[in-house]
């Protein structure tokens, strides 16, 4: 399964989530030595995750 990474690294200092990818520094950290079915779970929540992201900033989904 490849990285979610989208070349955009940047922490948000407040959740510690990256702003590109929406994972976490350990979910980075862990990525590659992680079983698919893990990755799997996680890359199904990234997309929520996003849209938390978007609606926090007052940003709407798509922009």
């Amino acid at each position: 399964m490849d990285s979610p990474c989208v070349n955009v690294c940047q922490l948000d200092p407040a959740d510690e989530v990256c702003l590109g990818c929406q994972r976490t520094l350990d979910e980075i950290a862990r990525w590659s030595q992680m079983a698919p079915e893990e990755r799997r779970r996680i890359m199904a929540e990234l997309l929520v995750r996003g849209l938390r992201a978007a609606e926090g900033r007052g940003v709407a989904p798509g922009s």
